[in-house]
This record gives structure tokens, C-alpha cells and sequence, in this order.
């Protein structure tokens, strides 16, 4: 009797639920530890278009901190008596920073570029129907990398092959790529009503939101370019003299 309860003890949905929030609230802290003194700048900043640079540098830390939280989550146990999510957090930063940095950095600097854009857009003097266009170039830079930090974050790729399946899944999986979108707005409301800081507080939430949606992508990624092929059937026998 006491052996079949030990057994069965963090296997249960209440159980699972607590560990799904268990590794949320330790994956948020771990988070803010590492984007802390980006965020706090962040905050500061008066929402002024002379300030677009400045936001984009405190934005450094963040794709790595995301990257490890989406590592941590993806990888997360769903017994009880088995939670190691700061352990995983900290694998995934170490293992993922540098192919995280090489397109979070140039991905950034082209958004930084578009909304500097935008925010001097009356002084340009260029037709309105630009504006539509850089906004919808954001969007789809935003929803590329949305894309890429996924799969970095949870594949072993070059950085020229994480571009390319970002753009394929951008534009052949319009379920993903609307999921997504739907994300990026929340988060530019919540960020509008409540500021960042809001927002960080709940990245926890939106790495499972994405993990959630990215499924398809990441169950193909894992079939086409991951899994070793299928054995060949031996070849039929010679037939008998």
C-alpha cells in the first residue's frame, strides 16, 4: 500500500498543476534576475522618439533570458517530486547565448531602424502609406524572430539555417504566424496600459504562450531535421535454386 502511494504521489492534475506553476514562478524569477537592469532602464526611459536607441539597448538581455526560459519550460517535468527548473533556466542561457545574441542583435538593430523611422515619421516628408509599410515590416521582423527564438532556443542550428526555417514558418504556417501576432498584440497593449514592467512580469506566461502555439512548428523541425530516418527493410532473400 505505501509503496503503490509513492509511486502514484506527483503524478496526479493537482499535482501536475502545481508543478506547471511551480516552474512558471521560477522560471519569472529567474527571468527578471537576468533582464533586471535592462528592464529598470527601460522603465525610466520617457517614452520620447530620442529615445528609441537607448530602449533598444536595454532590450539586449532580454532574448537570452527568453531563450532560457523557453529552454526550461519546453524541458519542464510534470512529476512533482522531480523539478529542476532553475537548473534547466541556467543550462539553457549558457548553451544557447551566443546563437541567441547573433539574431537578436541584428534583428533589433532593424527594428530600432524602423522605429526611429516611425517615431520621426511627420518630419521624413514622405507619403503616409509608407507608415503602413514600416508598421507591417515590424510586424513581420517581430513574427520572424518570434519564430527564430524558438527554434534556437530548443535546436542546435546554424544561424543561416534558423533564418531560413524562421522565414519558411513565417510564411507557410499562417496558424503559427496568426498565433503569434495575437501575442504581439497583447503584449503591446499590455506594455501601453500597464508598461513594461507589467510585461515582464508575466514573461513566464507568454514563453508558454509561445512554446503553446509553436507546437506544429516545433513537432516539424523535430521530424524533418532531428530524428534519425526510418531503417530500410532488408532486402528479400535470393530466391532458392
Amino acid at each position: 500500500m505505501t509503496e503503490t502511494t509513492i509511486g502514484r504521489f506527483g503524478e496526479g492534475p493537482l499535482s501536475r498543476a502545481s508543478a506547471l506553476v511551480y516552474t512558471l514562478l521560477v522560471v519569472e524569477i529567474l527571468f527578471l534576475a537576468t533582464t533586471v537592469p535592462g528592464l529598470a532602464g527601460l522603465v525610466l526611459l520617457a517614452r520620447d522618439a530620442a529615445n528609441v536607441p537607448l530602449a533598444a539597448l536595454c532590450l539586449l538581455p532580454v532574448a537570452p533570458a527568453l531563450s532560457a526560459a523557453l529552454y526550461a519550460v519546453h524541458r519542464r517535468r510534470l512529476d512533482l517530486t522531480d523539478l529542476h527548473p532553475a537548473r534547466a533556466f541556467w543550462r539553457g542561457y549558457r548553451m544557447n547565448f551566443r546563437g541567441v545574441v547573433k539574431i537578436w542583435i541584428p534583428l533589433l538593430a532593424w527594428l530600432t531602424l524602423l522605429g526611429s523611422t516611425l517615431a520621426n515619421f511627420a518630419a521624413a516628408g514622405v507619403p503616409g502609406w509608407w507608415a503602413v509599410l514600416l508598421v507591417i515590416l515590424a510586424l513581420a521582423a517581430t513574427l520572424w524572430g518570434a519564430n527564430a527564438l524558438v527554434i534556437t532556443s530548443l535546436f542546435e542550428f546554424r544561424s543561416r539555417d534558423v533564418g531560413r526555417l524562421a522565414a519558411y514558418f513565417l510564411l507557410c504556417s499562417p496558424r503559427i504566424t496568426l498565433g503569434n501576432a495575437c501575442l504581439v498584440i497583447v503584449a503591446a497593449g499590455v506594455t501601453l496600459v500597464v508598461t513594461e514592467a507589467g510585461l515582464a512580469l508575466l514573461a513566464s506566461v507568454f514563453v508558454s504562450a509561445l512554446l503553446l502555439n509553436g507546437r506544429p512548428m516545433v513537432a516539424e523541425v523535430t521530424e524533418r531535421f532531428i530524428r534519425p530516418p526510418a531503417p530500410s527493410p532488408p532486402p528479400d532473400p535470393p530466391p532458392s535454386p
